[in-house]
C-alpha cells in the first residue's frame, strides 16, 4: 500500500498526518503559523514562516516513520490572496481569507449589484476576504504590488509551487469567486463585473483534476525528501475535509467547527438558483460529477476564545459550564456575529455584529457561554437549510473535541452527526485525493469505520426548536438595524 504525507495548511496550525491503509493515522506533527492582525481590519502572514512550518511538519513525520514515503499531498487554507513571482517567492504579505480591509468595497458592491452580477455567473458569494474584493482593493490602493506578481492565487498552491516549481491552482479554490462550476472555467462577465478584466493574467489556470506534481530540486532540499517524488494540490481544506470525513452520498453534508464554522452538502449538480441569497460557495471537487454547496460563517471556536478572555476562564472549562445551564442558557439568547469582517454565510454583511439579550442579575457565566454555543449551533442550522442538507452529518474541527457542545449541535440540527474517529480529517481527504491521482485507491469503507455517533435527543430538540424561531427573528430584526 501506498504511504502518503497528508500536509493540511492551516491559518494558525499546519500538521502532517501519515495514515495506514486502514485509515490509522501513524505519524503527526504540527507547528504553529503566524496571523498578523494590522490597523483597518488587515490580516496577513508570512509566507516564508508558512512555508518553513510546512518543512518542519514534513521532516518530523519522515523521521518518525521505519521507510520512504511514496508521495505529498498538500491542502490548506482557502481564499485570501497570496501573490508571488515567477519563482514563487511573495511580493508583498498574503493577504488572509480573515482580512477585512476590503469590508467597504464589499458593501458598494452589494448596493451595485456587482455580487448579484458573479453569483448569477458563479453560485458564489463574495465575502471582504475572497479574492475579488481584496483584489480589486489592491487594484486601487497598492497597484505596485500586482504589478510586481505574476501569480495571484492562495496558500495551497503558493507552496506547491515552491516546491515543485510548478504554477497551477485547484479547481476547489479557484471556484470562489470566478469560477462558473458548469464549465470549471473562468467566466470572464464575473471578472468583469469586479473591475479586474485587465488582471485577469494573474489568475493561474485550474489544474485538471487528479494532476500528478514532482518535487523538485528545491523542494526535496526544504522537505528532505526525494526529489521527483509525486505531489498532489488540493482540493484545499473545506472540501479535503468533506472527502476526508466520510461525505458520499448526494445530500451529505459535513460540520467543521473549527475557528469559523464551514457547512458543506454534496451535490451532483452544478446547477443552483441565481436570484438566491448571493452568499455561500459552490466548490468544484476532483470529481468532475460532484459539487460541494459550502456556507463556510465567520462564526466558530474563535467565538469561545473571545468569551474566555472576557469571562476570564480556560478553554478546558468550557464542557464543564456547558453542563452547568440548560437548554435555552437560563433564557439568555445571542447572535454569535463576533468578526471583525461581519458575516459571509448563509448571508454576507460586512456589518454583522454579536448581541446577548435577556441577562439579568441571576445570568451565569455558564448560561453566556451555553448561549454563545447554542447561537454557533443555530447558525450552522441557518446554514444547513440554505445548503440543502438530507443526509448523514458528519463533523470536525476542535469544537467537536467537546461532547457537550456536539451535543448541542446534535439537539439543534435535529439529527445525528458522526464523527470520525481519527484526527487529521482535512489531511486524510487530501491522501484520499492522492492515491486516487496515482491509480491506487484506498479502501474509503475501511477508512469510515473507525467513526462514532452522537444520538440527537428529542426532547432537547423540541426545545430548540422555538429557540430556532426565536433567533432567525432576532437576526432578522438585527440585519434591518445594521443597514442603516
Amino acid at each position: 500500500m501506498l504511504r502518503i504525507i497528508g500536509v493540511d495548511i492551516g491559518t494558525s496550525l499546519t500538521k502532517a498526518v501519515v495514515f495506514d491503509h486502514t485509515g490509522v493515522s501513524v505519524a503527526q506533527a504540527s507547528a504553529p503559523s503566524q496571523v498578523r492582525h494590522l490597523p483597518g481590519g488587515a490580516v496577513e502572514q508570512d509566507f516564508e514562516q508558512v512555508l518553513g512550518t510546512v518543512a518542519s511538519v514534513v521532516r518530523e513525520v519522515t523521521a518518525q516513520l521505519d521507510g520512504p514515503v511514496d508521495a505529498l499531498a498538500l491542502t490548506g487554507q482557502g481564499d485570501g490572496v497570496w501573490l508571488r513571482d515567477a519563482d514563487g517567492f511573495c511580493v508583498r504579505p498574503a493577504i488572509s481569507w480573515l482580512d477585512g480591509r476590503a469590508n467597504a468595497l464589499l458593501t458598494e458592491w452589494q448596493r451595485t449589484g456587482v455580487t448579484r452580477e458573479v453569483f448569477r455567473r458563479t453560485g458564489s458569494g463574495m465575502f471582504p476576504g475572497c479574492a475579488g474584493p481584496i483584489l480589486a482593493y489592491l487594484d486601487e490602493h497598492e497597484p505596485s504590488s500586482l504589478d510586481r506578481a505574476a501569480v495571484a492565487g492562495y496558500c495551497v498552491d503558493a507552496v506547491l509551487q515552491r516546491l515543485t516549481g510548478e504554477v497551477a491552482v485547484d479547481i476547489s479554490d479557484a471556484s470562489l469567486p470566478f469560477v462558473d462550476p458548469r464549465t470549471r472555467q473562468y467566466d470572464d462577465d464575473a471578472i468583469a463585473a469586479c473591475g479586474l478584466s485587465h488582471r485577469k493574467s494573474l489568475l493561474a489556470e485550474p489544474a485538471k483534476p487528479h494532476t500528478v506534481f514532482r518535487l523538485n530540486r528545491a523542494g526535496s532540499e526544504l522537505l528532505g525528501l526525494p526529489e521527483g517524488l509525486p505531489v498532489t494540490g488540493g482540493p484545499f481544506d473545506l472540501p479535503a475535509c468533506a472527502i476526508g470525513a466520510g461525505v458520499r452520498r448526494p445530500g451529505d453534508g459535513i460540520l467543521t467547527a473549527g475557528t469559523t464554522l464551514a457547512c458543506q452538502v454534496l451535490s451532483t449538480s452544478p446547477e443552483f438558483d441565481p436570484e438566491g441569497e448571493p452568499a455561500g460557495m459552490l466548490l468544484c471537487t476532483p470529481d468532475e460529477g460532484r459539487y460541494l454547496r459550502g456556507m463556510p460563517a465567520m462564526v466558530g471556536t474563535a467565538g469561545l476564545d473571545w468569551a474566555c478572555r472576557m469571562l476570564g476562564i480556560e478553554v478546558a472549562t468550557i464542557g464543564e459550564l456547558l453542563a452547568a445551564s440548560t437548554p435555552g442558557a437560563g433564557g439568555v439568547r445571542a447572535l454569535p456575529f463576533l468578526s471583525s469582517s461581519g458575516e459571509r454565510a448563509p448571508f454576507v454583511d460586512a456589518a454583522a455584529r454579536a448581541q446577548f439579550t435577556g441577562l439579568s442579575l441571576e445570568t451565569t457565566r455558564a448560561d453566556l457561554v451555553r448561549a454563545l454555543c447554542e447561537s454557533i449551533a443555530y447558525a450552522a442550522r441557518h446554514c444547513f437549510e440554505s445548503a440543502g442538507l438530507t443526509g448523514t452529518l458528519y463533523a470536525n474541527g476542535g469544537g467537536v473535541r467537546s461532547a457537550e457542545w456536539t451535543q448541542i449541535f446534535a439537539d439543534v440540527l435535529g439529527r445525528d452527526v458522526v464523527i470520525p474517529g481519527d484526527p487529521g480529517v482535512g489531511a486524510r481527504g487530501a491522501v484520499l485525493v492522492a492515491a486516487e491521482a496515482l491509480s491506487e485507491p484506498f479502501d474509503v469503507d475501511v477508512w469510515a469505520a473507525n467513526s462514532r455517533t452522537v444520538k440527537v435527543q428529542p426532547q432537547v430538540a423540541e426545545v430548540y426548536e422555538q429557540g430556532y424561531v426565536d433567533y432567525l427573528d432576532s437576526l432578522a430584526s438585527a440585519r434591518q438595524q445594521w443597514s442603516r
